[in-house]
């Protein structure tokens, strides 16, 4: 008796997802118009591909970082309540190292995806890409990675050697960088 029911219960689902129109053989969901698609492809690599049209100076990026990030991360980058982003390579010395973007961060793409995706941490993805370049213009600046008179944009930006660069170490482990074997795999 319960089989039935379970049956007719199958059925009726099976109905109603049939009639569903464009979610696939299932009946869930739509397809993604591209506009959305576009919308959320918003990641750079560290070679600065993704990186979106716009520029932005360490003077400007004063202003909004002063408006937008100090309540978070302190006066001139110093930290409380949230990390500290400015520091020496030194930072790193010690048993309780602390990574900065002056220390540790490699690529200063990755600042400008990380501030363009996350931040402000009230207010994520609010920030223009102009002002998104401004803000990494004035942190690169407090780090003494790029003068007073900075202005970044996509071509500038992958540019700029951060002091740590070379300070990371390839993962020995071989199903990370293996590529498909051809001939002779072990």
């Amino acid at each position: 008796m319960c089989t039935r029911r379970l049956c007719a219960a199958l059925a009726a689902m099976v109905a109603c997802t049939a009639q569903a129109g464009d979610g696939g053989p299932y009946g869930l969901g739509q397809p993604a118009a591209d506009a959305v698609i576009r919308a959320w492809d918003i990641d750079v690599r560290a070679d600065g591909a993704g990186l979106p049209q716009g520029h932005g100076n360490a003077a400007r990026g004063e202003r909004i970082y002063a408006g937008k990030c100090a309540a978070c991360h302190g006066d001139r980058g110093r930290g409380k309540p949230m990390d500290r982003l400015v520091g020496d390579h030194a930072s790193l010395a010690g048993p309780a190292p602390v990574k900065t973007v002056g220390s540790y961060w490699p690529f200063a793409t990755t600042l400008f995806d990380y501030v363009r995706r996350a931040m402000p941490f009230n207010a994520p993805r609010t920030l223009s890409d102009d002002e998104v370049y401004a803000v990494v213009a004035y942190v690169l600046h407090l780090n003494g990675i790029l003068g007073a008179d900075a202005t970044l944009d996509a071509a500038s930006l992958p540019l700029v050697t951060m002091p740590n660069r070379d300070g990371f170490v390839g993962d020995p482990r071989p199903d990370v960088h293996a590529g498909p074997c051809a001939a002779d795999c072990r």
